[in-house]
Protein backbone atom coordinates (compact mmCIF):
# COMPACT_ATOMS: atom_id res chain seq x y z
CA UNK A 1 0.00 0.00 0.00
CA UNK A 2 2.80 2.55 1.03
CA UNK A 3 4.55 1.83 -2.50
CA UNK A 4 1.40 2.12 -4.74
CA UNK A 5 0.47 5.33 -3.11
CA UNK A 6 4.22 6.78 -3.25
CA UNK A 7 3.67 5.96 -7.24
CA UNK A 8 0.60 7.60 -7.25
CA UNK A 9 1.59 10.87 -5.65
CA UNK A 10 4.72 10.82 -8.00
CA UNK A 11 2.37 10.71 -10.69
CA UNK A 12 0.24 13.54 -9.36
CA UNK A 13 3.57 15.92 -8.36
CA UNK A 14 4.72 15.29 -12.38
CA UNK A 15 1.81 15.92 -14.08
CA UNK A 16 1.54 19.34 -12.23
CA UNK A 17 5.30 19.75 -13.33
CA UNK A 18 5.08 18.99 -16.67
CA UNK A 19 1.65 20.83 -17.23
CA UNK A 20 2.94 23.90 -15.97
CA UNK A 21 6.66 23.64 -17.84
CA UNK A 22 6.19 26.61 -19.80
CA UNK A 23 9.18 28.94 -19.65
CA UNK A 24 8.19 32.48 -21.87
CA UNK A 25 11.89 33.52 -21.98
CA UNK A 26 12.77 30.26 -23.94
CA UNK A 27 10.15 31.08 -26.42
CA UNK A 28 11.22 31.71 -30.10
CA UNK A 29 14.86 29.73 -29.28
CA UNK A 30 13.02 26.29 -30.28
CA UNK A 31 14.68 23.56 -32.70
CA UNK A 32 17.73 22.43 -33.72
CA UNK A 33 17.91 20.50 -37.29
CA UNK A 34 21.26 19.25 -38.32
CA UNK A 35 21.47 17.67 -42.00
CA UNK A 36 24.25 14.77 -43.27
CA UNK A 37 25.18 15.13 -46.82
CA UNK A 38 24.93 11.39 -48.46
CA UNK A 39 29.08 11.26 -48.42
CA UNK A 40 29.00 12.83 -45.02
CA UNK A 41 27.54 9.46 -43.54
CA UNK A 42 28.59 6.33 -42.74
CA UNK A 43 26.05 4.13 -44.60
CA UNK A 44 25.63 6.26 -47.74
CA UNK A 45 21.97 7.77 -46.27
CA UNK A 46 20.87 11.21 -45.99
CA UNK A 47 19.57 12.68 -43.10
CA UNK A 48 17.54 15.62 -41.62
CA UNK A 49 16.20 15.87 -38.42
CA UNK A 50 14.48 18.35 -35.88
CA UNK A 51 13.96 18.84 -32.04
CA UNK A 52 10.29 20.03 -31.89
CA UNK A 53 11.73 22.43 -28.77
CA UNK A 54 8.11 23.77 -28.08
CA UNK A 55 5.46 24.04 -25.40
CA UNK A 56 2.11 23.23 -26.99
CA UNK A 57 3.13 20.86 -29.83
CA UNK A 58 1.39 17.79 -30.16
CA UNK A 59 2.82 15.06 -28.74
CA UNK A 60 1.62 12.09 -30.91
CA UNK A 61 2.50 10.50 -34.44
CA UNK A 62 0.23 9.50 -36.73
CA UNK A 63 -0.23 7.57 -40.23
CA UNK A 64 -1.96 9.76 -43.13
CA UNK A 65 -2.13 7.44 -46.07
CA UNK A 66 -2.55 8.00 -49.46
CA UNK A 67 -5.65 9.96 -51.21
CA UNK A 68 -6.87 10.83 -54.37
CA UNK A 69 -9.29 13.38 -55.51
CA UNK A 70 -11.48 14.51 -58.00
CA UNK A 71 -10.20 17.55 -60.18
CA UNK A 72 -10.72 20.46 -58.72
CA UNK A 73 -11.54 19.93 -55.53
CA UNK A 74 -10.66 22.35 -52.71
CA UNK A 75 -8.42 21.53 -49.77
CA UNK A 76 -8.93 23.53 -46.54
CA UNK A 77 -5.31 25.14 -44.57
CA UNK A 78 -5.00 25.63 -41.32
CA UNK A 79 -3.19 28.08 -38.89
CA UNK A 80 -1.80 27.00 -35.77
CA UNK A 81 -2.83 29.26 -32.77
CA UNK A 82 -2.38 29.14 -29.20
CA UNK A 83 -5.65 27.65 -27.89
CA UNK A 84 -7.14 29.42 -25.26
CA UNK A 85 -5.74 28.46 -21.53
CA UNK A 86 -8.42 25.94 -19.41
CA UNK A 87 -8.00 25.21 -15.55
CA UNK A 88 -6.33 21.18 -15.47
CA UNK A 89 -6.13 21.49 -18.81
CA UNK A 90 -2.31 21.44 -20.67
CA UNK A 91 -0.95 24.63 -22.75
CA UNK A 92 -1.45 23.62 -26.39
CA UNK A 93 -2.27 24.75 -29.89
CA UNK A 94 -4.78 24.95 -31.66
CA UNK A 95 -5.86 24.65 -35.44
CA UNK A 96 -7.75 27.42 -36.93
CA UNK A 97 -9.50 26.87 -40.70
CA UNK A 98 -7.98 30.39 -42.66
CA UNK A 99 -8.96 29.26 -46.46
CA UNK A 100 -8.74 26.68 -48.99
CA UNK A 101 -6.74 26.13 -51.68
CA UNK A 102 -6.45 24.01 -54.77
CA UNK A 103 -6.11 20.42 -53.96
CA UNK A 104 -4.01 17.80 -56.12
CA UNK A 105 -5.41 14.40 -57.81
CA UNK A 106 -3.20 12.51 -55.78
CA UNK A 107 -1.36 12.59 -52.62
CA UNK A 108 1.45 10.43 -50.86
CA UNK A 109 1.66 8.91 -47.64
CA UNK A 110 3.10 10.73 -44.59
CA UNK A 111 4.25 10.85 -41.26
CA UNK A 112 1.72 13.10 -39.51
CA UNK A 113 3.87 15.09 -36.86
CA UNK A 114 3.36 18.39 -35.31
CA UNK A 115 5.59 19.02 -38.40
CA UNK A 116 5.04 16.71 -40.69
CA UNK A 117 8.19 15.09 -41.09
CA UNK A 118 8.60 12.20 -43.88
CA UNK A 119 6.31 10.83 -47.39
CA UNK A 120 6.34 7.46 -49.11
CA UNK A 121 8.73 8.61 -51.70
CA UNK A 122 11.40 9.10 -49.17
CA UNK A 123 11.02 13.37 -49.05
CA UNK A 124 11.73 14.00 -45.41
CA UNK A 125 11.79 17.60 -43.80
CA UNK A 126 13.46 19.21 -40.26
CA UNK A 127 12.54 22.53 -39.12
CA UNK A 128 13.76 25.46 -37.02
CA UNK A 129 12.31 28.83 -36.34
CA UNK A 130 14.52 32.04 -36.53
CA UNK A 131 11.99 34.52 -36.46
CA UNK A 132 13.78 37.11 -38.53
CA UNK A 133 12.83 41.04 -39.28
CA UNK A 134 8.86 41.75 -37.15
CA UNK A 135 7.84 43.69 -40.23
CA UNK A 136 8.02 41.08 -43.06
CA UNK A 137 5.74 39.25 -40.60
CA UNK A 138 1.99 39.25 -43.05
CA UNK A 139 -1.43 37.95 -41.56
CA UNK A 140 -2.41 38.17 -45.59
CA UNK A 141 -1.36 34.51 -46.23
CA UNK A 142 -2.88 31.37 -46.01
CA UNK A 143 0.09 28.66 -45.30
CA UNK A 144 2.18 28.82 -41.86
CA UNK A 145 4.93 26.05 -41.32
CA UNK A 146 3.20 23.72 -40.18
CA UNK A 147 0.85 23.44 -43.44
CA UNK A 148 3.77 24.14 -45.92
CA UNK A 149 5.38 20.99 -44.68
CA UNK A 150 2.57 19.16 -45.15
CA UNK A 151 1.88 20.26 -48.39
CA UNK A 152 5.47 19.34 -49.85
CA UNK A 153 4.55 15.77 -47.85
CA UNK A 154 1.49 15.08 -49.70
CA UNK A 155 2.86 16.91 -53.19
CA UNK A 156 6.36 16.24 -53.50
CA UNK A 157 9.31 13.50 -53.80
CA UNK A 158 12.58 15.08 -54.12
CA UNK A 159 13.97 18.33 -52.25
CA UNK A 160 14.37 20.34 -55.15
CA UNK A 161 10.77 19.88 -56.36
CA UNK A 162 9.39 20.85 -52.40
CA UNK A 163 11.29 23.99 -52.62
CA UNK A 164 9.74 24.82 -56.24
CA UNK A 165 6.53 23.89 -54.72
CA UNK A 166 6.28 25.84 -51.98
CA UNK A 167 7.99 28.70 -53.86
CA UNK A 168 4.56 28.69 -56.44
CA UNK A 169 2.29 28.27 -53.78
CA UNK A 170 3.33 30.93 -50.98
CA UNK A 171 3.47 32.89 -53.94
CA UNK A 172 0.00 32.46 -54.66
CA UNK A 173 -1.55 32.10 -51.18
CA UNK A 174 1.30 34.07 -48.92
CA UNK A 175 2.92 32.88 -46.44
CA UNK A 176 1.84 34.11 -42.79
CA UNK A 177 4.17 33.19 -40.49
CA UNK A 178 7.59 33.92 -38.87
CA UNK A 179 10.78 33.31 -40.20
CA UNK A 180 11.49 29.94 -40.67
CA UNK A 181 14.21 27.00 -41.83
CA UNK A 182 13.08 23.96 -43.52
CA UNK A 183 15.50 21.50 -44.22
CA UNK A 184 14.93 18.97 -46.46
CA UNK A 185 16.09 16.04 -47.56
CA UNK A 186 15.47 13.43 -50.26
CA UNK A 187 17.50 9.43 -51.10
CA UNK A 188 19.85 12.08 -53.37
CA UNK A 189 20.63 15.39 -51.30
CA UNK A 190 19.86 17.94 -48.96
CA UNK A 191 18.83 21.46 -48.69
CA UNK A 192 18.51 24.43 -46.07
CA UNK A 193 15.13 26.67 -47.23
CA UNK A 194 14.69 29.84 -45.05
CA UNK A 195 11.36 31.61 -45.18
CA UNK A 196 9.96 35.27 -44.40
CA UNK A 197 6.66 36.83 -45.13
CA UNK A 198 6.87 39.25 -47.71
CA UNK A 199 5.43 42.77 -45.42
CA UNK A 200 2.65 43.59 -43.22
CA UNK A 201 -0.23 43.58 -45.63
CA UNK A 202 1.13 41.29 -48.49
CA UNK A 203 0.96 38.36 -49.84
CA UNK A 204 3.88 36.61 -51.07
CA UNK A 205 7.19 35.16 -49.60
CA UNK A 206 11.01 35.89 -49.33
CA UNK A 207 13.11 32.81 -49.23
CA UNK A 208 16.13 31.34 -49.92
CA UNK A 209 17.35 27.75 -50.52
CA UNK A 210 21.05 26.22 -50.06
CA UNK A 211 22.08 23.05 -50.65
CA UNK A 212 24.27 21.22 -48.36
CA UNK A 213 27.53 19.76 -50.21
CA UNK A 214 27.12 15.60 -50.12
CA UNK A 215 30.30 15.51 -48.15
CA UNK A 216 29.14 17.68 -45.57
CA UNK A 217 27.17 18.05 -42.32
CA UNK A 218 24.98 21.73 -41.62
CA UNK A 219 22.77 22.57 -38.72
CA UNK A 220 20.34 25.15 -38.08
CA UNK A 221 19.87 26.29 -34.55
CA UNK A 222 16.99 29.25 -34.85
CA UNK A 223 19.57 31.73 -36.78
CA UNK A 224 18.98 31.95 -40.61
CA UNK A 225 22.76 30.67 -41.62
CA UNK A 226 22.29 31.46 -45.15
CA UNK A 227 24.41 34.58 -46.21
CA UNK A 228 26.10 34.93 -49.68
CA UNK A 229 23.83 33.27 -52.62
CA UNK A 230 24.92 32.35 -55.86
CA UNK A 231 21.62 32.18 -58.13
CA UNK A 232 23.71 31.12 -61.03
CA UNK A 233 24.82 27.91 -59.16
CA UNK A 234 21.10 26.63 -59.33
CA UNK A 235 22.70 23.55 -57.94
CA UNK A 236 23.54 24.67 -55.22
CA UNK A 237 21.07 28.29 -54.82
CA UNK A 238 17.42 28.77 -55.23
CA UNK A 239 15.83 32.01 -54.59
CA UNK A 240 11.96 33.81 -54.42
CA UNK A 241 11.61 36.82 -57.39
CA UNK A 242 12.24 39.36 -54.89
CA UNK A 243 15.13 38.27 -52.65
CA UNK A 244 17.27 41.24 -53.76
CA UNK A 245 14.47 43.78 -54.57
CA UNK A 246 12.49 43.88 -51.01
CA UNK A 247 15.82 44.22 -48.89
CA UNK A 248 16.64 47.10 -51.27
CA UNK A 249 13.54 48.80 -51.03
CA UNK A 250 13.49 48.57 -47.28
CA UNK A 251 17.06 49.87 -46.86
CA UNK A 252 18.27 46.46 -45.33
CA UNK A 253 21.15 46.01 -48.65
CA UNK A 254 22.16 49.01 -50.31
CA UNK A 255 22.24 47.24 -53.62
CA UNK A 256 26.10 47.78 -54.06
CA UNK A 257 27.39 45.59 -51.88
CA UNK A 258 27.78 42.01 -51.09
CA UNK A 259 24.41 40.43 -50.68
CA UNK A 260 23.94 38.58 -47.56
CA UNK A 261 20.43 37.00 -46.92
CA UNK A 262 20.74 36.41 -43.55
CA UNK A 263 21.46 39.83 -42.20
CA UNK A 264 19.35 41.36 -44.84
CA UNK A 265 16.07 39.66 -43.05
CA UNK A 266 17.13 38.35 -39.60
CA UNK A 267 20.41 40.37 -38.59
CA UNK A 268 19.50 39.85 -35.09
CA UNK A 269 20.05 36.28 -35.41
CA UNK A 270 23.82 36.33 -35.99
CA UNK A 271 24.18 37.51 -32.35
CA UNK A 272 21.68 35.72 -29.91
CA UNK A 273 24.41 33.25 -28.61
CA UNK A 274 21.80 30.67 -27.16
CA UNK A 275 22.03 29.86 -31.63
CA UNK A 276 25.14 29.74 -32.97
CA UNK A 277 27.03 28.30 -29.48
CA UNK A 278 24.80 25.61 -31.00
CA UNK A 279 26.05 25.73 -34.16
CA UNK A 280 29.70 25.48 -32.73
CA UNK A 281 28.89 22.33 -30.60
CA UNK A 282 27.61 20.86 -33.46
CA UNK A 283 30.83 21.42 -35.84
CA UNK A 284 32.83 20.62 -33.07
CA UNK A 285 31.55 17.40 -32.03
CA UNK A 286 31.56 16.15 -35.68
CA UNK A 287 34.67 18.41 -36.99
CA UNK A 288 36.84 19.01 -34.26
CA UNK A 289 39.82 19.38 -36.03
CA UNK A 290 38.59 22.57 -37.49
CA UNK A 291 39.39 23.90 -33.89
CA UNK A 292 36.61 26.37 -34.25
CA UNK A 293 35.90 29.40 -31.57
CA UNK A 294 33.04 29.09 -29.86
CA UNK A 295 32.55 32.81 -29.68
CA UNK A 296 32.41 33.49 -33.32
CA UNK A 297 29.29 35.30 -35.03
CA UNK A 298 29.39 33.16 -37.80
CA UNK A 299 30.10 29.77 -38.97
CA UNK A 300 30.49 27.92 -42.41
CA UNK A 301 27.27 27.55 -43.49
CA UNK A 302 28.26 23.99 -43.49
CA UNK A 303 31.48 21.58 -43.06
CA UNK A 304 33.14 18.32 -43.50
CA UNK A 305 33.03 16.20 -40.60
CA UNK A 306 36.53 14.15 -38.77
CA UNK A 307 34.98 10.90 -39.66
CA UNK A 308 31.71 9.55 -41.41
CA UNK A 309 28.25 10.17 -39.36
CA UNK A 310 26.78 7.32 -38.15
CA UNK A 311 23.23 7.00 -36.97
CA UNK A 312 24.78 6.29 -33.22
CA UNK A 313 26.99 9.66 -33.27
CA UNK A 314 23.51 11.29 -34.17
CA UNK A 315 21.74 10.78 -31.58
CA UNK A 316 24.52 11.35 -29.38
CA UNK A 317 24.74 14.79 -30.62
CA UNK A 318 21.48 15.34 -29.81
CA UNK A 319 21.68 14.07 -26.68
CA UNK A 320 24.17 17.41 -25.87
CA UNK A 321 23.80 19.34 -23.22
CA UNK A 322 27.80 20.80 -23.05
CA UNK A 323 29.26 18.70 -20.56
CA UNK A 324 32.90 18.84 -19.98
CA UNK A 325 32.79 22.34 -21.65
CA UNK A 326 33.11 25.75 -19.92
CA UNK A 327 29.10 26.23 -21.21
CA UNK A 328 28.09 23.76 -19.17
CA UNK A 329 25.23 25.37 -16.98
CA UNK A 330 25.80 23.28 -13.84
CA UNK A 331 29.79 24.66 -13.58
CA UNK A 332 29.60 26.90 -10.66
CA UNK A 333 26.88 24.34 -9.14
CA UNK A 334 30.12 22.75 -6.90
CA UNK A 335 30.15 21.09 -3.88
CA UNK A 336 32.98 19.26 -1.70
CA UNK A 337 33.22 15.24 -2.85
CA UNK A 338 34.85 12.85 -0.54
CA UNK A 339 38.17 13.90 -0.90
CA UNK A 340 37.11 17.42 -0.32
CA UNK A 341 37.74 18.06 -3.96
CA UNK A 342 34.93 20.91 -5.87
CA UNK A 343 32.82 18.87 -8.36
CA UNK A 344 29.79 19.91 -9.78
CA UNK A 345 26.84 18.35 -7.31
CA UNK A 346 24.01 16.03 -8.31
CA UNK A 347 21.45 18.14 -7.64
CA UNK A 348 22.51 20.40 -10.42
CA UNK A 349 20.86 19.65 -13.33
CA UNK A 350 21.37 20.65 -17.46
CA UNK A 351 18.15 21.29 -17.45
CA UNK A 352 17.07 24.28 -15.68
CA UNK A 353 14.52 27.45 -16.23
CA UNK A 354 14.97 30.88 -15.76
CA UNK A 355 14.17 31.34 -12.47
CA UNK A 356 15.75 28.19 -11.14
CA UNK A 357 18.66 30.34 -12.86
CA UNK A 358 17.94 33.32 -11.46
CA UNK A 359 17.79 31.76 -7.59
CA UNK A 360 21.27 30.02 -8.50
CA UNK A 361 22.48 33.28 -9.65
CA UNK A 362 23.77 31.13 -13.32
CA UNK A 363 24.91 34.13 -15.60
CA UNK A 364 24.95 33.26 -19.12
CA UNK A 365 21.62 30.86 -18.97
CA UNK A 366 18.04 31.59 -20.44
CA UNK A 367 17.29 35.16 -18.37
CA UNK A 368 20.00 36.59 -20.78
CA UNK A 369 19.34 34.96 -23.92
CA UNK A 370 22.65 33.50 -23.32
CA UNK A 371 23.37 29.62 -23.56
CA UNK A 372 20.79 26.94 -24.01
CA UNK A 373 22.06 23.40 -24.79
CA UNK A 374 21.21 21.01 -27.59
CA UNK A 375 19.04 18.67 -25.49
CA UNK A 376 16.54 20.54 -23.46
CA UNK A 377 13.85 19.52 -21.25
CA UNK A 378 10.76 21.09 -23.43
CA UNK A 379 11.52 18.86 -26.45
CA UNK A 380 7.82 17.92 -27.58
CA UNK A 381 9.32 15.05 -29.79
CA UNK A 382 12.53 15.10 -31.88
CA UNK A 383 13.17 13.25 -35.53
CA UNK A 384 16.50 11.80 -37.27
CA UNK A 385 15.69 10.62 -40.83
CA UNK A 386 17.46 8.58 -43.26
CA UNK A 387 16.69 8.85 -46.81
CA UNK A 388 18.57 5.65 -48.98
CA UNK A 389 19.10 5.37 -52.30
CA UNK A 390 20.30 2.55 -52.55
CA UNK A 391 17.06 1.21 -50.98
CA UNK A 392 13.12 0.93 -52.44
CA UNK A 393 11.27 3.54 -51.07
CA UNK A 394 9.58 1.13 -48.55
CA UNK A 395 12.44 0.50 -46.78
CA UNK A 396 14.81 3.38 -47.62
CA UNK A 397 12.99 6.30 -45.65
CA UNK A 398 13.90 5.25 -42.15
CA UNK A 399 12.52 7.87 -38.91
CA UNK A 400 14.46 6.96 -35.68
CA UNK A 401 11.32 8.73 -32.91
CA UNK A 402 12.06 10.43 -30.09
CA UNK A 403 9.66 11.23 -27.33
CA UNK A 404 10.85 14.35 -24.41
CA UNK A 405 14.20 15.37 -23.09
CA UNK A 406 16.25 13.28 -25.64
CA UNK A 407 19.13 13.29 -22.99
CA UNK A 408 17.06 10.89 -20.99
CA UNK A 409 14.73 9.43 -23.73
CA UNK A 410 15.20 6.65 -26.92
CA UNK A 411 14.53 7.22 -30.46
CA UNK A 412 12.27 4.10 -31.80
CA UNK A 413 12.84 2.95 -35.69
CA UNK A 414 9.52 4.06 -38.14
CA UNK A 415 9.63 3.07 -41.68
CA UNK A 416 7.76 5.89 -43.55
CA UNK A 417 5.53 2.87 -45.47
CA UNK A 418 3.83 1.61 -42.51
CA UNK A 419 0.38 0.87 -42.37
CA UNK A 420 -0.09 1.78 -38.51
CA UNK A 421 1.90 2.48 -35.22
CA UNK A 422 1.32 1.59 -31.43
CA UNK A 423 -1.71 2.91 -30.06
CA UNK A 424 -0.07 5.12 -27.26
CA UNK A 425 2.49 6.91 -30.00
CA UNK A 426 -0.66 7.57 -31.59
CA UNK A 427 -2.95 9.44 -28.67
CA UNK A 428 -1.52 12.87 -27.75
CA UNK A 429 -0.90 13.68 -24.51
CA UNK A 430 -2.14 17.26 -24.67
CA UNK A 431 -5.57 15.85 -25.26
CA UNK A 432 -5.77 13.48 -22.96
CA UNK A 433 -3.92 14.92 -19.57
CA UNK A 434 -1.94 12.84 -17.37
CA UNK A 435 -2.80 9.07 -19.03
CA UNK A 436 -0.55 6.21 -19.64
CA UNK A 437 -2.49 5.90 -22.86
CA UNK A 438 0.10 8.48 -23.97
CA UNK A 439 3.34 6.91 -25.14
CA UNK A 440 5.17 11.21 -24.27
CA UNK A 441 3.95 10.78 -20.24
CA UNK A 442 5.92 7.83 -19.58
CA UNK A 443 8.98 9.39 -21.40
CA UNK A 444 8.10 12.54 -19.54
CA UNK A 445 8.08 11.23 -16.39
CA UNK A 446 11.52 10.17 -16.87
CA UNK A 447 12.76 13.48 -17.55
CA UNK A 448 11.70 15.08 -14.75
CA UNK A 449 12.15 13.12 -12.19
CA UNK A 450 15.89 12.53 -13.34
CA UNK A 451 15.83 16.75 -13.34
CA UNK A 452 15.46 16.19 -9.07
CA UNK A 453 18.94 14.67 -8.95
CA UNK A 454 20.63 14.38 -12.48
CA UNK A 455 24.31 14.40 -11.80
CA UNK A 456 23.31 10.59 -9.50
CA UNK A 457 20.58 9.69 -11.86
CA UNK A 458 21.41 10.55 -15.35
CA UNK A 459 24.19 7.97 -15.19
CA UNK A 460 21.77 5.03 -14.46
CA UNK A 461 19.07 5.87 -17.10
CA UNK A 462 22.13 5.74 -20.02
CA UNK A 463 22.82 2.68 -18.85
CA UNK A 464 19.35 1.60 -18.96
CA UNK A 465 18.58 2.81 -22.34
CA UNK A 466 22.14 2.08 -24.15
CA UNK A 467 21.36 -1.74 -24.11
CA UNK A 468 17.86 -0.89 -25.65
CA UNK A 469 19.13 1.35 -28.38
CA UNK A 470 21.62 -0.69 -29.17
CA UNK A 471 19.09 -3.58 -30.02
CA UNK A 472 16.74 -1.35 -31.76
CA UNK A 473 19.38 -0.60 -34.38
CA UNK A 474 20.99 -3.87 -34.84
CA UNK A 475 17.41 -5.51 -35.39
CA UNK A 476 16.43 -2.96 -37.72
CA UNK A 477 19.14 -4.27 -40.25
CA UNK A 478 17.97 -7.81 -40.35
CA UNK A 479 14.21 -7.01 -40.71
CA UNK A 480 15.05 -4.55 -43.76
CA UNK A 481 17.04 -7.78 -45.28
CA UNK A 482 13.78 -9.66 -44.51
CA UNK A 483 11.79 -7.21 -46.00
CA UNK A 484 14.06 -6.04 -49.00
CA UNK A 485 14.03 -10.42 -49.64
CA UNK A 486 10.14 -10.14 -49.72
CA UNK A 487 10.46 -7.54 -51.69
CA UNK A 488 12.09 -8.84 -54.68
CA UNK A 489 10.05 -11.74 -54.39
CA UNK A 490 7.12 -8.87 -55.16
CA UNK A 491 5.85 -9.34 -51.82
CA UNK A 492 5.40 -5.89 -51.43
CA UNK A 493 2.34 -6.39 -48.77
CA UNK A 494 4.31 -9.06 -46.69
CA UNK A 495 7.22 -6.95 -47.03
CA UNK A 496 5.43 -3.69 -45.20
CA UNK A 497 3.66 -5.97 -42.81
CA UNK A 498 7.17 -6.83 -41.26
CA UNK A 499 7.88 -3.07 -41.22
CA UNK A 500 4.87 -2.52 -39.47
CA UNK A 501 5.18 -5.02 -37.42
CA UNK A 502 8.76 -4.27 -35.97
CA UNK A 503 7.81 -0.62 -35.46
CA UNK A 504 5.03 -1.19 -33.42
CA UNK A 505 7.24 -3.71 -31.70
CA UNK A 506 9.85 -1.50 -31.14
CA UNK A 507 7.36 1.42 -29.62
CA UNK A 508 5.49 -0.72 -27.37
CA UNK A 509 8.50 -2.03 -25.84
CA UNK A 510 10.06 1.21 -25.37
CA UNK A 511 7.28 3.11 -23.18
CA UNK A 512 6.73 -0.16 -21.22
CA UNK A 513 10.58 0.19 -20.60
CA UNK A 514 10.30 3.83 -20.13
CA UNK A 515 7.22 3.29 -17.37
CA UNK A 516 9.10 0.53 -15.89
CA UNK A 517 12.69 3.10 -15.15
CA UNK A 518 10.04 6.04 -14.32
CA UNK A 519 9.03 3.50 -11.04
CA UNK A 520 12.94 2.57 -10.58
CA UNK A 521 14.54 6.09 -10.14
CA UNK A 522 11.50 7.13 -7.82
CA UNK A 523 11.82 4.60 -5.99
CA UNK A 524 15.49 3.79 -5.74
CA UNK A 525 16.14 7.52 -5.19
CA UNK A 526 13.50 7.95 -2.73
CA UNK A 527 16.12 8.87 0.57
CA UNK A 528 18.19 11.05 -1.67
CA UNK A 529 15.79 13.98 -2.15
Amino acid sequence: MKYAFTILFSFCIITLFAQTDVDPITEGMECTSITVGKKASADGSVMTSHTDDSHRSRTNILVEPAHDYTKGEMQTVYKRQWAKDEPGKMQRYANVPVGQIKQVEHTYQFMNTAYPCVNEKQLAIGESTFGGRPELKSDEGLIDCQCLCMLMMQRCSTAREAIHTAGELLKEYGWNDAGECLTIADKNEVWHLEILGPGKGKVGAVWAAQRVPDDHVAVNANASTIREINLKDKDYFMASDNVYSLAKENGWWDGKSTFQFAYAYAPSTRTMIACRRREWRVFDLLAPSLHLDPNSENYPFSVKPDSLVTIEKMMSVFKDYYEGTPYDMRKTLTVADKDGKQVISPMANPFMKSDEMKLFRINGGWDERGERNIAVHFTVYATIIQCRADMPDEVGALCWFDLDNVASSIYVPIYANVTDLPIRYKTDARETGFSKDAAWWGFNRVGTIACQRWGDMHPVIDNFWSPLQKQFINDHYEVERQALKLLKEGNRKEAINILTDFTKHCGNTAVDEAWRLGDFIWTAFDGMW
